[in-house]
């Protein structure tokens, strides 16, 4: 349970960054240990990749359609774009000028959540999907990127998963969205042709590890305070999110066969 609210600056803090425009995360060095944490992934003749096989070749089908799109859209982590995924569940817009603190929460959590899965991916150097089976990627851009970086655990789940843990915490009445929100997010990645489901779910765990660590970090803590008060504060004005929430939802209504 979060302290209860006290008057925070508006403005964040500097934080370090790790490059231009991308602050450093919390935990530093102090990571889950994703090799240690995770069982490895399932090798060539087991029923594992099998099952994986089959939801990566479901998946395909949906080219073309609104989940698609909407899967397009979750492959891209740069800010602010990426800032405003949770806006329909969480029921405000996201902004660094109106939420600052929440949106360096979010910059913030990204890495480290994104980086808690590298011990498990630069060991495994899982093949992702994509090449495995000679196609493409509905975010083109990254894909030569994406050829040399592992596969398992995925990175995209984890960042989106721990966000919606954050913002469940943050807002509570909006619990159900934001984590179907969150589920929804790493299932792009399927679709997406970039992941395999055995990736998606074990980002989850990662996910829950960086987020159970972030709690005992003092700088998070009075972040997620100030953040919770920015939310607190759309809400008072009235403010709504700007993206067409009904569409999002309708292409939401899509499942995947064979996704556990």
């Amino acid at each position: 349970m979060l302290p209860a609210p006290t008057v925070v600056p508006a403005t964040p803090a500097p934080v370090p960054e790790l490059k231009p425009g991308v602050p450093a995360g919390y935990l530093g060095r102090n990571l889950p240990n994703s090799l240690v944490l995770l069982p490895a992934p399932p090798d060539g003749d087991s029923t594992g990749f099998r099952q994986d096989q089959a939801v990566s070749r479901a998946s395909q089908k949906l080219k073309g359609t609104p989940r698609y799109a909407l899967a397009a859209s979750d492959a891209d982590l740069h800010f602010p774009h990426v800032a405003s995924t949770f806006d329909c569940a969480l029921g405000v817009p996201v902004t660094q000028q109106d939420t600052p603190r929440l949106y360096l929460l979010l910059q913030r959590t990204m890495v480290d959540a994104g980086l808690a899965t590298y011990t498990a991916k630069d060991h495994y150097k899982r093949i992702r999907p994509f090449v495995h089976y000679k196609e493409s990627t509905c975010f083109p851009a990254d894909e030569a990127a994406l050829r040399s970086d592992g596969s398992y655990p995925s990175g995209h789940t984890s960042i989106g998963w721990a966000w919606a843990l954050l913002l469940t915490e943050l807002a509570p009445d909006h619990a159900d969205a934001l984590l179907a929100r969150g589920r929804s997010f790493g299932e792009s990645r399927l679709v997406c042709n970039a992941h395999w489901q055995s990736d998606i779910l074990e980002g989850r765990a990662v996910a829950a590890g960086a987020v159970a660590r972030l709690h005992s970090d003092p700088t998070f803590l009075s972040d997620m305070q100030a953040a919770k008060a920015e939310i607190d504060a759309q809400r008072s004005a009235g403010k709504m999110p700007q993206g067409d929430c009904a569409a999002e939802a309708e292409a939401l209504k899509t499942k995947i066969p064979g996704v556990l």
